[in-house]
């Protein structure tokens, strides 16, 4: 389960500059890292292991920030140096479930890798997807979870919805503001789409005819009513998230999309019931990346969560080595984060003194960063590297603090 957002400049405070976010809803128990990997050239041959199969690698990629997953080569959600952000969700759909093949969150990180535009990216994950098919366990400890991915793919100009059944897919050009939360959401043919899409439904007997077509009802393996008024009904994540970017149209800010992360009302910020919100990324995207930034909890439940800025060059930022790794570190910050906010996360609706203590430290020292941040606009890009970068470590040390018994 997740929530995947974005705003397009029209409906940005500034005007310009593209917003997105994600939460990553994952098994509680499940570490999600800030990870990084540098930009690299490599030689003609060299293969790639990705989290269960093997392809080819290209001559280069591109560096990426990543909130990944401990034990998977892919993750839930990044960017890269060119200004492109992507996050995926979970969907379902009448096609078969792969046991191999390459992760949903694999895509995610080759495309972040190889794509310098949102278009890019998107034409990557999805001639990937058509050669090497999306399969296999998606949960370490649960490796018979499969299921299909949807994205939301930005970069500082424009952003795409890509839903894929196996290895079919149909994309759509985001208009102004957009949301997808583990449904299938594309209505009708989408702007773009695999050739052939809409004959396989058909043979499937998912749909009659051409005109019968209708991707989100034609695949979808749950109900879907002839009309969706998804921005209308705020009793689901999907609605709410669709109404909360609808009613903030020409205002949207990085703070503001880290308000809709942090959502309880629905459970955008989801706790509990062996699933939970278990990294969160908010990315202010702008145009030739200047002064673009990218904020990360690198801790699970933004609520409770700080988060904090990142830029490229990526040096002199608190970032681990690229996954998989062997085991979870109980001395991670993600670990003793959890462990400290263990009494806090129950009834988050309700007022409770020593959790709304905490809460007013968290988001004092947040606002002030993000007061930091927005002042910092005004200086040189050089110079605004060096102040992110400071308070990148200011953040990071006023996180550690805040959980320090």
């Amino acid at each position: 389960m997740c929530d995947t957002l974005v705003a397009l400049g029209n409906s940005t405070s500034d005007g310009k500059s593209v917003m997105f976010g994600k939460n990553s809803d994952r098994p509680q128990s499940e570490a999600q890292l800030i990870t990084y990997a540098p930009r690299k050239r490599y030689s003609k041959g060299e293969e790639l292991n990705c989290t269960y199969i093997t392809i080819p690698q290209v001559s280069e990629t591109f560096a990426v920030i990543l909130s990944q997953p401990w034990w998977m080569w892919g993750a839930e959600s990044g960017c890269n140096a060119y200004g492109v952000a992507i996050g995926n969700e979970a969907i379902y759909t009448k096609e078969p479930l792969r046991q191999k093949g390459l992760l949903g969150m694999d895509l995610l990180r080759l495309g972040l890798e190889r794509g310098k535009t949102a278009r890019e990216s998107l034409e990557i994950i999805i001639t990937l997807l058509e050669k090497y098919g999306q399969g296999g366990g998606c949960g370490f400890e649960a490796p018979s979870w499969l299921y299909h991915n949807s994205y939301i793919i930005a970069d500082f100009k424009e952003a795409y919805v890509l839903e894929t059944a196996d290895e079919w897919w149909v994309a759509e050009i985001v208009k102004d503001v957009r949301s997808i939360s583990n449904n299938v959401s594309i209505r009708g043919k989408g702007d773009l789409r695999r050739e052939g899409t809409i004959q396989h439904a058909i043979e499937k007997g998912y749909c009659k005819d051409d005109e019968d077509f209708d991707f989100a009802k034609t695949f979808s393996d749950s109900y879907i009513p002839d009309k969706f008024p998804v921005s209308s009904r705020r009793d689901t994540r999907e609605g709410k998230s669709m109404y909360l970017l609808s009613e903030n149209k020409g205002n949207i800010t990085s703070e503001l999309m880290m308000n809709f992360l942090r959502e309880h009302e629905i459970g955008i910020c989801m706790h509990g019931g062996g699933f939970e919100s278990t990294g969160s990324q908010v990315s202010h995207l702008k145009q030739g990346n200047n002064k673009t930034v990218h904020w990360f909890t690198g801790s699970t439940l933004p609520c409770l969560s700080i988060y904090k800025p990142y830029v490229f060059p990526v040096e002199d930022q608190k970032v681990l080595k690229p996954g998989p790794y062997e085991k979870v570190n109980p001395d991670w910050f993600w670990s003793q984060h959890t462990k400290f906010i263990k009494p806090h996360k129950k009834k988050p609706k309700k007022s409770i003194p020593e959790r709304e203590q905490y809460l007013k430290e968290i988001r004092n020292i947040e606002q002030e960063i993000l007061t930091e941040i927005k002042d910092a606009e005004k200086i040189s890009n050089e110079e605004f590297i060096q102040k992110a970068r400071i308070l990148n470590k200011e953040a990071w040390e006023k996180s550690i603090n805040s959980i320090t018994i």
